[in-house]
């Protein structure tokens, strides 16, 4: 019995850890877009409930100022406007590499659920690999429900669609934006 209940106490205390790096009372981001296209404020809640380590990674960053700045390198209409390229996706950088960029910090492990892929939900952005993600999400248009159960859902927008709906909108099919992208000016952590 003090084996089991010791065990508990560890697994319990790197159940801690693993979520300690997030702002205390993290429980949102508000972005503050700015360009061409949108100008105003998007704010998140953020669901610590349902993906952690994902929120922990989002706060981390954007409390770092990691997010300032960062394009929204692929926004296509009637889908999604990704952004969060923290290595390549500096305003003002060379666009040609935006989308291929992470954090310094480690990718994380699938949180996936059964919270659907409805309008201004935010997920986060992986490679082929279920457990890619880094430090790039995306914000829903529209219902993608073909994403359900294969991405993580991180958080809701909550106020700001119509910030969303004027996002500079990308070309082609894979919706990389021309020119001067719109841009997160700003990205703070709300309690």
């Amino acid at each position: 019995m003090f084996k089991l209940t010791s065990v508990f106490a560890l697994v319990a205390s790197s159940a801690m850890v693993a979520v300690s790096g997030a702002p205390v009372g993290a429980t949102g981001i508000q972005i503050e877009v700015a360009g061409e296209g949108a100008n105003g404020t998007i704010t998140i809640d953020l669901f610590e409930d349902i993906a952690p380590n994902h929120v922990t990674q989002i706060t981390t960053l954007a409390a770092e100022g990691a997010y300032d700045g960062v394009v929204f390198h692929r926004v296509i209409d009637g889908f999604m406007a990704q952004t969060g390229d923290v290595q390549f996706g500096i305003a003002g950088g060379d666009m040609s590499r935006a989308g291929g960029g992470k954090s310094d910090l480690a990718n994380l492990k699938a949180e996936f659920s059964t919270t659907p892929f409805d309008r201004g939900v935010v997920g986060m952005a992986r490679s082929q690999s279920p457990d890619s993600a880094n430090s790039q999400f995306f914000i829903m248009f529209a219902p993608g429900h073909f994403l359900n159960g294969n991405y993580t859902v991180v958080g809701q927008v909550t106020d700001g669609l119509d910030v969303l709906d004027a996002i500079k909108l990308g070309a082609g099919a894979n919706g990389s934006v021309v020119g001067a992208p719109d841009q997160m000016k700003t990205v703070t952590v709300t309690d």
